[in-house]
Parts: structure tokens; C-alpha cells; sequence
């Protein structure tokens, strides 16, 4: 068993984090001693684990609960959901450069600053991805949203014939 700042030095987080936590109704510790101490077992751990791997997404704490608690909404359906969020505020941040760049009338900019496949591919194996990953990852993109799969992969500037065999994985 651990006490909130022992759990908290586990996963890197402050103790006022899972006290949070704990306040939004995410994670609740196994028991509370006489003396008010909060315990958190190995059950806790394993949903502080997910509470933390979710936070690393950038999702939002009401949609870790409904994922966590599973009420109505699928995981797919969040997941998505949150994709398409993020979706929008990198189109919103483009659109942002673009007007900057207008401003300073210094076109190069947008060029350097833009992520494309070899940028792609270094962030996908920082974040621990590996080849066979990045084939499921593309699939799975290909099956759910494939108009959308075709717009990421122009917009990372690849060519229409790599972009086809991608497609064709």
C-alpha cells in the first residue's frame, strides 16, 4: 500500500495532483486510517497508470471518468472525438502561421516550420513506435477515416505515388 505522496513520486505527479484527482471522483485511495492517511493499492495504481497514459493524450478529466467509468460513450468514440479536437487546433495554429507569415512577408518561414514524413516519422519513433507500429497506426487511420488518412499524408508533403502505396498497406 501507498500514501498519496508515495504514489504521487511513483508517477512523477505532485501530491495536490492526486489529491485532485481524487476530488474529481478519478481516483479514490483503497481506505483512509484513523489518523485521515489515504492508502492506494495495487488497483489504483493500475487506474492511475491509465488516468496518467490518458493525460499524456492531452484528454480532458471528464472524458478519462467516462472512459474510466465507461458511461455510454465508447473509448473509440472519445478517442475520436479528441483527434479530431486536436484535428482542428493544428489546422487553427496553421492557419495562425500563415497570417503571421503574411505579416512579416517571409514565405520561407512556413516552409521550415512545417512537420513533414521525416519529422513524422522521428516524432512516432521518440513517442516508441516501431516500423511494424507505424503500418498498424496507417491501417488503422486507412479503415476509420480514410479521406482524412489522405489529407494527413499530402499535408506531410508526400508524393501521390508513396502516398498510394501507404494507402495500399
Amino acid at each position: 500500500m501507498l500514501t498519496v505522496t508515495q504514489i504521487a513520486k511513483q508517477f512523477g505527479v505532485s501530491r495536490t495532483t492526486i489529491l485532485y484527482y481524487e476530488k474529481e471522483n478519478l481516483l479514490m485511495p483503497a481506505y483512509r486510517s484513523e489518523n485521515g492517511y489515504r492508502w492506494y493499492g495495487e488497483n489504483e495504481v493500475k487506474r492511475l497508470e491509465a488516468i496518467t497514459s490518458y493525460r499524456s493524450f492531452g484528454l480532458s478529466v471528464s472524458s478519462i471518468r467516462t472512459l474510466l467509468n465507461r458511461n455510454g460513450e465508447s473509448q473509440t468514440q472519445i478517442l475520436k472525438d479528441h483527434f479530431n479536437q486536436l484535428e482542428r487546433e493544428i489546422q487553427n495554429l496553421r492557419a495562425q502561421q500563415k497570417a503571421v507569415v503574411v505579416l512579416l512577408q517571409e514565405p520561407n518561414l512556413l516552409e521550415e516550420n512545417i512537420v513533414n514524413k521525416q519529422r513524422w516519422v522521428e516524432i512516432m519513433v521518440a513517442a516508441g513506435f516501431t516500423e511494424t507500429d507505424m503500418v498498424k497506426w496507417h491501417q488503422k487511420f486507412e479503415e476509420l477515416e480514410p479521406v482524412e488518412h489522405q489529407k494527413f499524408l499530402e499535408s506531410l508533403g508526400i508524393t501521390s505515388e508513396e502516398i498510394t502505396q501507404i494507402r495500399a498497406l
